[in-house]
């Protein structure tokens, strides 16, 4: 039972630290997001209010060569942690094999391990918890048995060495530390997930169920016959009194600090032809695919409730969440983490003595969707947005903030459920997991909850309108889609009654007048829907403290700039539209301040049959020549990134002007071109021309590209590209891309 029951739930962090070997090349996560050279950052944390926090004084990072070190990172960052009374959990290997004169598979690993934790403890003697190395089974499972990271074996038997020798090198550094503080604390961590599978797959699916934990087996002595695990190591060919040791020294943890990820419950398969290639694999008996459960089971995953209970029946040590992430959407990584949260404090109540939940990543990780071995810059967020100045608090930053103090969070997003229990998850055929004993709290709940504060949007009827419905309905964010015959927004009145009614908890204006050529001649209209629209929204929305994101665009400026437009620059439209956009600007952030003006440009997307793209696509799938101009240099932007990008920054409570447009500029000629290359046309068909053939009513600025000095947090326009071809296969019908053109 729970010691204290008086004391609650501990809110730690953590920061994504791998320093990670592949081949002869190391990376390190510290230096990739840059918290190694930003001492602030534990600032930050001290004032979100952690208190607590894994924290690496890496070996990589500290032994310089042989029996040197340097501490001069280390000292500064303590000292630090010191000030802002910052306890330390201090990580000494985090998934990584040491220094390049050792690996997991060296004989004197071990021992060489052992002295640094020794001379760190003497650097540091009043440190007082300690998780010597990250993941040992799951660092040797990646490094031995699959050969993601170095040494790259793909053997058993080497498998079982470097977990035995990591866990064997965790003992010999514990007893180390203690001969310098008696009372330091052992927190060990692994990545405890679960393996289901199909019925000719039990066998394997219980042999991984066991093998999970090895860590904590090893480390409690528990290893020992008649066990599995046991006979499984005399099998591979490893000699008893390697075993025996850990009988003989048994380190149990103090604290059990279980990693739970989405990922980490598996389905075993041996129906191939269902899964993609590089999911299959085999135990020399059987071959099949590996994939995550949540993704094919039917009754969901088990969660970390039940990898708690689980955990806390086979040891009955005290327990804490040391890592939950998850690389997706912001209300996606809201609804994870407050899941574990309360699966956490359910988990008290129940009984089970668990410390703490730790939010990891602080400052987002990188290239982890390909477990290390390819360095393409992917960045997942955390509580802190790397892609800024200098780090942005998301709204995860908030959560842990409320949290960390005893309070609870709420957010209309929270209202719906995460993708993990929504039945559109599926990537594969739904099947029935096996072992069928574990408890989920699976809801077949529809993304617009009938019990949620809807997002309202308007301009229903437009590209923009009807792309922010379609992507609220897949991150399941609860939404109402008005067209203009339901809202007028140049109507004062009938904003105010379509708020009254539906209720929202923020508001997005997909609204206005987009016609740039007749607006020279509309004004009147151009500016009811753009200015006294948007301001219509922008009062209501004030009065009742509601978000409001509106749009805005390029055409604000006069392309004399010759560089990217940033959000700081003076606009100076040179037309009507232009002019208007303008005006709303002032007037939304006159009349509510903390409202989000996004301005950007040129949109393409895949469910438009009136974009530019398309129209290109279908000339020239008719063999007709498509004219371009070649004289404006533009940003395109792709819908589906502008829509997921706003309703982050929406949930982040970001305000103010913000420009989004996918990384990259070119010509509306060159775009064209670009179109046709990927759409598997030859170029001859596109003719650049200069904007003033195409018969234009309104002047049109020859330099209008966007960038953003308050963050880059759009993809590049080549991936958008690429992305668009596959997202807009189902629109291409034959009728548009089959009509005989010559060069298909």
């Amino acid at each position: 039972m729970i010691e204290d029951v008086t004391i609650p739930l501990q809110l730690w962090a953590g920061v994504e630290c791998t320093i990670n070997r592949v081949g002869a090349d190391y990376c390190d996560q510290l230096e990739q997001s840059g918290h190694a050279v930003r001492i602030r950052d534990l600032e930050r944390l001290a004032k979100l209010g952690v208190r607590t926090m894994r924290y690496p004084i890496l070996w990589e990072r500290v032994v310089s060569g042989k029996d040197t070190f340097d501490w001069s990172w280390s000292d500064e960052r303590l000292s630090s942690l010191q000030h802002f009374g910052i306890t330390p959990i201090v990580g000494l290997l985090h998934h990584g094999s040491g220094p390049r004169e050792t690996d997991l598979l060296d004989p004197e690993f071990a021992e060489k391990f052992r002295d640094y934790a020794a001379a760190v403890a003497r650097r540091y003697p009043w440190l007082e918890h300690y998780t010597p190395i990250n993941e040992p089974l799951t660092t040797a499972r990646f490094s031995c048995l699959y050969g993601h990271w170095y040494p790259h074996e793909r053997n058993p038997l080497k498998f079982a060495k470097a977990l035995l020798q990591q866990c064997r090198a965790i003992v010999l550094a514990m007893k180390a530390i203690r001969e310098v503080n008696r009372g330091a604390q052992l927190i060990q961590t692994e990545d405890l997930g679960r393996t289901y599978s199909t019925k000719s797959l039990a066998y394997q699916a219980d042999f991984e169920n066991e093998r999970r934990w090895l860590t904590f087996d090893l480390l409690t002595g528990r290893v020992k016959p008649p066990t599995a695990m046991w006979d499984y190591f005399l099998w591979l060919g490893i000699e008893e009194q390697e075993l025996t040791y850990f009988v003989d020294n048994p380190v149990p943890p103090d604290v059990l600090g279980i990693n739970y990820y989405i990922t980490s419950e598996r389905f075993l398969d041996d129906r191939l032809l269902r899964y993609p290639a590089d999911s299959h694999g085999g135990n020399g008996r059987h071959y099949y695919a590996d994939v995550e459960a949540v993704r094919v089971c039917a009754e969901g995953v088990g969660g970390s409730k039940s990898i708690l209970k689980e955990a806390w029946e086979r040891y009955g040590l005290p327990i804490a969440i040391t890592e939950a992430h998850l690389g997706c959407t912001r209300e996606e990584q809201l609804r994870w983490f407050k899941e574990i949260w309360d699966n956490a404090q359910e988990s008290r109540e129940s009984g089970i003595d668990v410390r703490a939940v730790t939010a990891w990543s602080a400052f987002g990780a990188f290239n982890w969707n390909s477990l290390l071995t390819c360095e393409d810059g992917t960045y997942e967020s955390g509580l802190f947005d790397l892609r800024s100045p200098s780090p942005r608090p998301t709204a995860l930053a908030q959560m842990i903030q409320q949290l960390a103090t005893g309070l609870d969070y709420s957010h209309p997003v929270l209202d719906s459920v995460g993708w993990w229990h929504r039945w559109d998850r599926f990537t594969y055929p739904p099947v029935t997991r096996r072992p069928s004993g574990v408890s989920t709290n699976v809801q077949g709940i529809t993304a617009r909850g009938a019990a949620s504060r809807p997002l309202l949007i308007t301009g229903g009827a437009g590209t923009l309108g009807r792309a922010f419905a379609k992507i609220c309905e897949r991150r399941g964010i609860a939404y109402r889609l008005l067209v203009r015959a339901e809202l007028d927004v140049a109507n004062a009145a009938a904003v105010e009654t379509a708020i009254d009614t539906y209720e929202p908890w923020a508001i997005i204006n997909a609204a206005g007048y987009v016609r740039v050529d007749d607006a020279e001649l509309e004004v009147a209209q151009c500016r009811s829907g753009n200015v006294e629209g948007a301001g219509n929204l922008a009062q209501s929305c004030a009065k009742r403290e509601l978000s409001l994101v509106t749009f805005s665009s390029d055409l604000v400026f006069d392309g004399q700039k010759h560089e990217p437009y940033v959000e700081s620059d003076a606009t100076a439209p040179l037309n009507v539209y232009g002019r208007s956009k303008t005006d709303a600007e002032k007037l939304v952030l006159a009349t509510s301040p903390e409202a989000l003006v996004i301005r950007t440009s040129c949109f393409f997307g895949p469910w438009d049959q009136f974009c530019f793209t398309y129209s290109v696509l279908k000339s020239l799938a008719a063999g007709k020549t498509f004219f371009a101009a070649n004289d404006q240099q533009i940003s395109p932007t792709y819908v589906p990134d502008l829509v997921n990008a706003s309703l982050d920054l929406l949930i982040d409570g970001e305000s103010g002007i913000w420009h989004l447009a996918n990384v990259g500029s070119l010509t509306w000629a060159d775009l064209a071109l670009n179109v046709a290359a990927r759409g598997g046309f030859s170029g001859r068909l596109i003719q650049g021309v200069a904007t003033n053939t195409l018969g234009s009513v309104a002047v049109r600025p020859r330099f209008s590209v966007l960038e953003s000095e308050r963050a880059s947090i759009m993809p590049s326009l080549d991936d958008a590209l690429d992305r668009y071809f596959v997202d807009s296969q189902p629109s291409f019908t034959a009728e548009v891309l089959l009509q005989g053109n010559a060069d298909l």
